[in-house]
This record gives structure tokens, sequence and C-alpha cells, in this order.
């Protein structure tokens, strides 16, 4: 028998080994200052590529002024405990009921935060006869989510038709045997690749396979469709969408998510959802500014102009530069590279130091080993100086990487760390 925690001390982890050289800079990195599009990290600007605040609405006058607002009137505390027992009010309501209206739903609920939303919902919607079928980029929300179910689960690959009908076959046939149904979850846009859930295929589906979709669209809200309603309605097949899922992390700026369906779903969840009804209820702070940025969303039409402005403005930019970004068809930008893991930390360094340029890094084990992905989020805070800056950076630490520059640079670091 061994002590429990020798694992944990023998082994940190694909990214905890590298803890002494990354934390503080690469990963766990403070940009401080008002959220926009320049800020300050390590006492320099630079322009921030890495905060989802899609529509620029963290920093607005008017929103900071219902926040504060709210927070004078009801402190942080209010309404105190959990939605079901004693932390239900009007406002709490009144969000619900527009935020159903808004995605096109017959009800909506609210959930404290995205993550334990999205793992006690799938939780509550399936039973262990049930069958779970998902994309195999799903966001870990989804995945540990999946973890908790004691049935079936089938992956498809990512955005692969065939592949998620051969496995609905596997599914509708176990299904017959254990007596339970089918439950299919995709993403309304991929965080990483910046890609559409192809969910127009996958209800397509529906003529011939009985199951049930249920769609993360935490990127997609308030950025796609002719509204801002997501995914789903970009793509003519919001109503067939089963059970929505949208956060307010992102084109919100703040805290928060919700789920819609029909109201005989909703009221199930009401009752079921174990991440709800034995945690504290979301604060009035967020559900009153909740209300103001969803007032905005639906009567400012040129925030969501502007950020696609910018957008295409950044991807039309870099392909004509000929970088690769892959099959984006959203807001999310990848630039993807070849490169060691040591040479992406030089090159981040090189790009933030020297450039001016705050971009995410993404490495393995999130993408192959050998890839260095840098992840872009354009927002309407955005300028076409920041872009053709970014543009010029982009271009010279490509040419330093494919010269070996950053291999040389961070050879000490690839031997100190055995690699």
């Amino acid at each position: 028998m061994r002590d429990l925690f020798d694992r944990i001390l023998e082994n940190k982890g694909p990214l905890g080994k590298w803890a002494s050289q990354a934390e503080g800079y690469f990963v766990f990195p403070k940009l401080e200052g008002p959220i926009s599009n320049r800020m300050k990290f390590q006492g320099k600007e630079v322009i921030t590529w890495s905060i989802n605040d899609y529509l620029g609405l963290a920093n607005l006058p008017e929103i900071k002024k219902v926040d504060g607002d709210a927070a004078a009137e009801y402190g942080s505390a209010y309404p105190m405990g959990a939605r079901m027992m004693s932390g239900h009010t009007d406002f709490h309501e009144q969000l619900e009921n527009e935020l159903a209206e808004f995605v096109d739903k017959e009800s909506a609920y609210l959930l404290n935060f995205g993550y334990q939303g999205m793992v006690s919902a799938i939780d509550a919607l399936v039973s262990k006869d049930d069958i779970i079928v998902y994309d195999v980029d799903a966001h870990a929300c989804i995945i540990d989510g999946v973890r908790l179910h004691m049935g079936k689960r089938f992956t498809f690959k990512h955005n692969d038709i065939e592949s998620l009908e051969k496995n609905l076959e596997r599914a509708t046939k176990m299904a017959e045997q254990t007596g339970g149904g089918i439950l299919v979850i995709s993403e309304g846009v991929f965080g990483m690749r910046g890609e559409q859930g192809k969910l127009k295929e996958i209800v397509a589906l529906k003529k011939k396979y009985t199951f049930r979709l249920f769609v993360d669209d935490a990127h997609g809200f308030g950025t796609l469709g002719a509204t801002g309603a997501g995914a789903g309605q970009e793509q003519g097949v919001q109503g067939d969408i089963d059970v929505y899922f949208a956060t307010f992390a992102k084109s919100m700026a703040g805290i928060g998510a919700f789920l819609a369906a029909d109201k005989e779903i909703i009221d199930y969840l009401k009752y079921n959802l174990r991440s709800q009804m034995f945690a504290k209820s979301l604060p009035m702070i967020y559900v009153k500014g909740a209300l103001k940025r969803l007032d905005m969303l639906r009567t400012m039409p040129e925030l969501k102009a502007k950020l696609w402005e910018n957008v295409n403005a950044l991807q039309n930019g870099l392909k004509n530069k000929g970088f690769d970004i892959g099959n984006t068809n959203t807001c999310v930008t990848p630039v993807y590279l070849n490169g060691s893991i040591p040479e992406a930390m030089a090159l981040v360094k090189d790009l933030r130091e020297n450039y001016g340029i705050f971009c995410s890094i993404v490495v393995y084990p999130v993408i192959p080993k050998g890839l260095i992905l840098l992840r872009m989020i354009p927002t309407a805070t955005h300028t076409m100086q920041d872009i053709d800056e970014t543009l010029t950076a982009f271009s010279a630490i490509r040419d330093r990487l494919e010269n070996g520059t950053y291999k040389r640079l961070s050879a000490a670091v690839a031997a100190a760390m055995g690699e």
C-alpha cells in the first residue's frame, strides 16, 4: 500500500509538470486594468485577444452602473438560500422569461455557473437505461457530465455526420434492449476550433432515428443568428433543439447560465437539477446585471455588427498572409502552427514582450503533440489598428518559428524538462 499523495507528487500531469516555467506567465497570467481591447500585463500595455467579452459590454458605463446600483441595493448575499427554498424572486422569473423568449423556447431556467449547470443537466436528463451520443471534441463540462452517466455512451468523430449515424445505429439497438432513450449532445460553437456544430445535419437525422438533442451554445449565444439567438437560429433549426444551453460568461460579460426548452422539460429540471437544488441562488447583482445585458443584446444590433466587422478583418488578414485558421465559421479564431511546447513558450514570450500581443496558447494534451494553437477572440472593442499590429507580429513570429530561432531559445528549457 502507498500513500495517496505519492502518485500526485511523482506525476503532476502533462500541464502541471511545466508549472515552474509557466505559472504566472503562460498559465495563471494576471491581466490588469479595465476589460477592453488593450490591458496591462506585467506593467506593459498589450492588445488582448483572450477575453470572451464578444460584444464589449464588460466596461460600458451603463453596464457598470446597473451592476453598481444592484450591489448597493442588495449587497452580494441576496437572495439567501437555494431557489427552491428561499432564493426565488420576481427578477429571477423575469430574466428566465426574457431569455426563453429571446432564444425562442417556451421556458428557461437560470443556472449559477455554466460548468456545474451542464454537468448537472446531463445527469438529470438521462437514466441508467438511456444512451448518450456526443461529439468527441465536446467541452470538458460535457465530458464530465457524461462521466456521471451510469449507462452507455458513445462518441462520434468531430462534426462527422456519418460517424454520428453509425453510433446512433448502435445506440438504437442498445436502447431497444434497455428500454431507454437516446440523448445526442453537440455544441453550437466549438470553442477551440471555432467551428459551428452541424446542427442542421444532426436535426435531419431525427427523421430516421429517435433521439433528443442537447446543444451547448456558450460561444454562439449573442454572436450568431439574425438577432443573436445563437447557432440554432443561424442554421434555421432552433426549434428542433430540444434542450438549449448558454452561459452569461461570454457575450453577456457576466456570471451565470441558463437552460431553455419546452415548459414540461424545464419544470422537470427545476425539481431534479442537483447543482441548483442544493446550491445558493444566483445573487441579485448578477440577475439585474443580466437583465440589462440581455436588453442591450436585443436593442443594440450595432454591437454584433462591429464584432463581425472585426472578426472578418482579422480572419481574412490571417488567411491572406497564409496562416492556417482551420475551418472556423464563428468569432473564435484559431491559428495553427507546428512546434514543441518549449518553442510555444518562446514564441508567446516574444509576442508579449516585443510586440505587445496577448493571446491564449493551447498545447498538448488539449491538442495533439507537435501543434501550437494560438486562440484569438475578437471583440467589438478591437480596432483596425489592433488588427494591423497583430498581423504584422504574427508574420514575424512565424518566420522565427520556421527558421529555428525559438527552437534554439527553448533548447535549455527542453533539456531541463527532459523533453
